[in-house]
């Protein structure tokens, strides 16, 4: 198989689909016979994965490895910001955490020198064992005040010798001015790597801007590979979660209804994403107490910061919306740090999240729980209630919990012979990111609130990724000039 250089999508600013279309490049490389991986050297993001070693990386680069059908792993984004407040990130180095950073001081230390070092070091052991790598740049590609401080984009292209592709997003408006200014702000020796420009999120006819590929590539002397029009059937995990308020807000009749709650610091919103899938499920976000009443399902997800959000939700009425729900006979989920709040007590004695120390839970789960320095981080395969299907997920949180009665249930089994949360009555706690995609685990969570005779099936949530990749991969090779992306990089 030919050897192909690196690829590099970057952008224009922030949210122009890079993520997605990098994800694209994964499966249809992946489909062309080669054996690609992407690259991130630095995301900055809530949502975070567990590599089959244990360690963290960002969720992004592993849903992009599983475009590329391979096993995600720690060099594919090796620093990972999970920001804790809007000046402080946790700062995650080659899949384990190094301690909390205020911006100013991350940015401006000598100690970037370091972290270009470890960035590159993981760039190139990826480059060994794959061909070819999908790099993904961050925010925009001109932030030129940062310029001496990027890991991420340009200078991460020309260690890697990549071939730039820049990504515009044309919905957002000013597309001409976005990809003209962020070429030119760029230095000469940098945009001699731009190779493309990929105009994203079109809506309309695609021959209307004909004349506009051409006045782009007049202004710019860089070719467009391709306009790729916005798409609304294809379903691939979202980045962000700053959209979620705006989803599905109202209970449904004839659908069983859940509501996650929006807390402050939530993470790994993804976990929900095959609920919002499933044909028998209406799912919604708040954070109103009123439309708790109107769920029969509440999940409380994982949190960055877990006593600073229980307590908000204490001050906003929440708790008590969702403690007098469990007595109305509504089930109440926690995963992770929601799974802590489900208990009598949680305490921080070392400050590991804030400067809370301890706080009561809302007492549905006899249990507590202890934050603890340490970061548990790994995969996990399990059999829920006993049954012998195993099912799959992944463990990222700080704290031990302690079950304080035998009156309640194990949740699960783990392939080593330990458990994981438990259940009581219509209150369920689990630890474990993922246990949603299992078919097993839904079935049994809505049962209760299905219909006597809902001909809905159970849902393959794993069957259902695999096939928007393959979906995504056919939109994006149909609107881009694949011929010229491959000139580009072939050696």
């Amino acid at each position: 198989m030919t050897q192909l250089s690196p690829l590099m999508f970057a952008g224009t600013g922030s949210d122009v689909g890079k993520t997605i279309i990098a994800a694209a490049f994964c499966r249809i490389f992946k489909q062309d016979g080669y054996s690609p991986a992407p690259f991130k050297a630095q995301n900055m993001a809530l949502n975070s994965f567990a590599t089959p070693e244990g360690l963290e990386i960002g969720r992004a680069q592993a849903v992009q490895a599983e475009a590329a059908c391979v096993p995600c792993h720690t060099d594919m984004n090796p620093l990972l910001l999970k920001p804790t407040t809007d000046t402080v990130c946790q700062v995650v180095l080659n899949g384990k955490s190094i301690g909390n950073k205020h911006a100013f001081d991350y940015f401006k230390t000598n100690n970037k020198a370091n972290l270009r070092k470890e960035v590159c070091a993981a760039f190139d052991r990826l480059e060994s064992r794959f061909n070819p790598i999908v790099i993904e740049g961050a925010g925009s590609i001109s932030e030129i005040n940062l310029r001496e401080f990027d890991l991420v984009n340009m200078s991460m292209a020309a260690h890697a010798k990549a071939s730039v592709i820049l990504v515009a997003d044309i919905d957002r408006g000013g597309v001409f001015a976005s990809v003209y200014g962020s070429v030119m702000l760029l230095t000469e020796e940098e945009r001699k790597l731009v190779k493309g420009i990929l105009i994203n999120k079109f809506r309309g006819d695609i021959r209307l801007f004909e004349s506009g590929i051409k006045m782009i590539e007049d202004l710019c002397k860089i070719p467009v590979v391709g306009v790729v029009p916005y798409f609304h059937d294809i379903y691939i995990e979202e980045e962000d979660s700053v959209m979620l308020h705006t989803k599905n807000r109202f209970a449904k009749e004839g659908k069983v209804n859940v509501a996650v709650v929006l807390l402050q610091h939530m993470s790994n919103f993804t976990d929900f994403n095959p609920l919002e899938r499933d044909d028998r499920i209406h799912l919604f976000y708040t954070n109103q107490p009123k439309d708790i009443e109107n769920a029969d399902i509440v999940i409380i997800p994982g949190t960055k910061s877990t006593l600073h959000d229980l307590q908000i939700l204490r001050k906003d009425g929440m708790a008590q919306a969702i403690i007098q729900a469990n007595k109305n006979g509504k089930t109440v989920v926690g995963i992770c740090g929601g799974y802590q709040m489900l208990g009598t007590e949680l305490s921080d004695p070392a400050g590991v999240e804030s400067d809370i120390r301890q706080l009561p839970g809302l007492n549905l789960l006899p249990l507590k729980t202890t934050l603890e320095g340490e970061k548990i981080t790994k995969q996990v395969r399990f059999s829920f209630l006993g049954g012998e299907t195993l099912c799959e997920g992944y463990e990222i949180h700080n704290g031990r919990t302690e079950i304080l009665s035998t009156d309640v249930q194990t949740l699960n089994t783990l392939e080593n012979g330990s458990t994981d949360g438990c259940i009581k009555a219509n209150c369920i706690g689990t630890y474990i990111h993922g246990i949603l995609d299992n078919a097993e685990f839904v079935d049994y969570l809505i049962q209760p609130f299905l219909k006597e005779k809902s001909s809905e099936t159970s849902f393959d949530y794993f069957k259902f990724k695999e096939e928007q990749y393959d979906k995504l991969a056919a939109h994006v090779r149909k609107y881009v000039n694949m011929d010229l992306v491959y000139s580009m990089i072939t050696k």
